[in-house]
């Protein structure tokens, strides 16, 4: 096994909203694979290699686990001040600032989304 983590998906209350806020803070266009009524699904930025994950919206199935839950750490690399710095004016919301988890592991910062999913970012620097 390479990885613990395969796959993730972060519910998303209003898909348009969710897209938006993930293009700025990734500064991308995300591709749409599923377009339906009651179920969309946007891909976020992942290499052929890397684990994937996607922005999901199904009114009866996803919804925000809030400030519980699990904790996912998206790649903000070189240095994750770049992306949190877009975090608030795409509408999210920074709980925690940039800050040394250890001089091997680098940087991490946890914030909300514009769906109020809590996530983190990580960088070397």
């Amino acid at each position: 096994m390479k990885n613990a983590l395969n796959w993730f998906e972060l519910p998303a209350l209003d898909f348009t909203r969710a897209r938006k806020f993930y293009e700025t803070l990734f500064n991308y266009s995300m591709p749409v694979i599923i377009d339906e009524e009651n179920f969309k699904m946007g891909l976020l930025p992942a290499d052929a290699e890397a684990t994937g994950g996607a922005i999901v919206f199904n009114t009866g199935y996803y919804q925000p686990a809030g400030t519980a839950g699990p904790l996912i750490y998206l790649n903000a690399n070189p240095d994750l001040s770049v992306v949190l710095q877009r975090v608030e004016p795409a509408g999210g919301k920074i709980l925690i600032v940039k800050r040394q988890v250890s001089v091997q592991f680098g940087y991490m910062a946890i914030f909300t989304d514009s769906e109020g999913n809590r996530l983190a970012l990580h960088s070397k620097s």
